[in-house]
């Protein structure tokens, strides 16, 4: 089985590349964050025509979440349970579903703005209840795995130059205590250092041709409980998707399995 996530920065603008990717990757389960549409607009019926079933948590502003898989889609949970809200709604930040033998959260974290902005408070209390929801899946024999964009690069090593990130969000510590936490119910960074670049990036800036300098973060993350951990083959980002006319800011992550 291949799984992936893929922050798309608008599935409208990104649908014909995001449809040709999906066929070209083989790819099963796809957890998608950034789709910045209603539940309405998004394309279920376009994946549908290539095998997809949709799983949609979105509601036309900046965020938006979904599951996309053509081994089944079941149990589908939308929110996060427990979340805080900011602004006075719960943002569609979170869905999750069983496909197959395999159950998923897509996940679009907070960005946190800045450390001392009521957004990063709402990162970190929005972080708390995810390792809340997340628990009972992570300490089931079941494989489990939380995909999406974290917005935290979980080293130094992970940015790409530490110096640049002094005082801002993304490197804090809080922000990565965060991180060890969800560890602490049983999940693991499952694609710690992929092999093929030296810095695997999954995302960079759209300015200063942060891209083609390799100015990049690893924010985009597939943490994974034991059965999940144990059964992955093969992790990488998929650094040629962000080439190119189009394309979205981030690349996407993906993780094969041996069920």
């Amino acid at each position: 089985m291949r799984i992936a996530t893929f922050n798309v920065n608008s599935i409208t603008a990104r649908l014909p590349r995001l449809l040709a990717w999906l066929e070209s990757s083989g790819t099963d389960v796809l957890c998608v964050q950034e789709a910045k549409c209603t539940a309405e607009q998004f394309p279920v019926g376009a994946l549908k025509e290539l095998g997809y079933e949709s799983a949609v948590h979105a509601d036309g502003r900046w965020n938006g979440v979904a599951v996309v898989s053509r081994v089944g889609l079941e149990d589908v949970v939308k929110g996060l349970p427990g979340g805080p809200e900011y602004g006075g709604v719960q943002e569609p930040r979170a869905v999750s579903a069983t496909c197959g033998p395999v159950r998923v959260w897509s996940v679009y974290v907070p960005n946190g703005r800045e450390v001392d902005h009521e957004h990063y408070t709402y990162k970190l209390a929005w972080l708390e209840a995810l390792r809340g929801a997340v628990a009972e899946d992570a300490a089931s024999g079941r494989p489990f795995a939380v995909l999406g964009d974290y917005n935290i690069a979980p080293t130094d090593d992970d940015v790409w130059d530490p110096s640049s990130f002094e005082g801002m969000t993304h490197v804090t510590g809080p922000e990565r205590a965060a991180l060890a936490g969800l560890r602490e119910t049983g999940l693991s960074d499952v694609v710690p250092r992929p092999l093929k670049y030296d810095h695997p990036f999954t995302y960079w800036d759209y300015r200063q041709l942060c891209f083609p300098k390799n100015r990049g973060m690893r924010i985009d993350l597939v943490y994974g409980n034991e059965p999940f951990a144990a059964a992955v083959r093969d992790g990488y980002v998929d650094r040629e998707e962000r080439k190119g006319k189009g394309a979205s800011d981030h690349a996407p992550v993906v993780v094969d399995l041996d069920l």
